[in-house]
């Protein structure tokens, strides 16, 4: 596994696949596969791919940490720009087929609406990351601050979250949502008991070998 993440072809092999989904809604909307509301289906399904893909770029530290993979840190900001990328289709489908890209509809919408105003704000969030993910801004901002910074992806995960929950709040609809909580929370959680397990290590007594 080590050797096949640190081939020349890692990195484009894993670009091919988080672009399957969109080659999929792209021709299943050409080809009218998208059932009797195609407009629903494709805010839905690029709204479920941010998510997941949400989930993916969460889930990139603990098996880095848990299967002793650091390679698997090359793909995380590829990862990452994908969930900017699904988030931006998911907000540019319901501009679209939900009000026709009329700014003023939309901005009263958002402020009308409020899972919608989450979401927003998740994909601002997702854009500031995106804009500060390259070499030449990292070293502009420093380590220590754009870790800082990056940190904000598990405000947009909360975020994320209760725009999912707030939208299927109307149809009474929450198995989905279970799903994608618990997924946020095994992952955020592991997060936290990983540091304080650090923090354990680095405060521990070492002791004196006098012999």
């Amino acid at each position: 596994m080590r050797r096949l993440l640190l081939h020349p072809a890692a990195k484009p092999a894993v670009f091919v696949l988080c672009l399957l989904p969109f080659a999929w809604l792209f021709y299943a909307a050409a080809a009218n596969q998208l059932g009797a509301n195609p407009a629903e289906a494709l805010i839905r399904a690029t709204g479920d791919w941010t998510l997941r893909a949400l989930c993916l770029v969460l889930a990139v530290t603990p098996l880095r940490v848990l299967t002793a993979t650091p390679q698997l840190a090359r793909l995380r900001r590829m990862l990452g720009l994908f969930v900017f990328f699904y988030g931006l289709l998911h907000l540019l489908s319901y501009a679209w087929f939900d009000m026709g890209f009329e700014v003023g509809d939309i901005v009263r919408d958002i402020a009308k609406r409020p899972f919608i105003l989450v979401g927003s704000l998740a994909l601002l969030l997702l854009a500031l990351l995106a804009a500060t993910s390259f070499n030449r801004v990292i070293k502009a901002l420093g380590a220590r601050r754009w870790q800082a910074l990056h940190r904000s992806v598990y405000a947009v995960a909360g975020l994320a979250l209760l725009h999912f929950f707030w939208m299927r709040a109307g149809k009474n609809d929450f198995g989905e949502v279970a799903v994608y909580a618990a997924i946020l929370a095994l992952l955020l959680g592991w997060r936290v008991v990983h540091r304080l397990h650090q923090r354990r290590r680095m405060n521990r007594p070492q002791t004196v070998n006098c012999s």
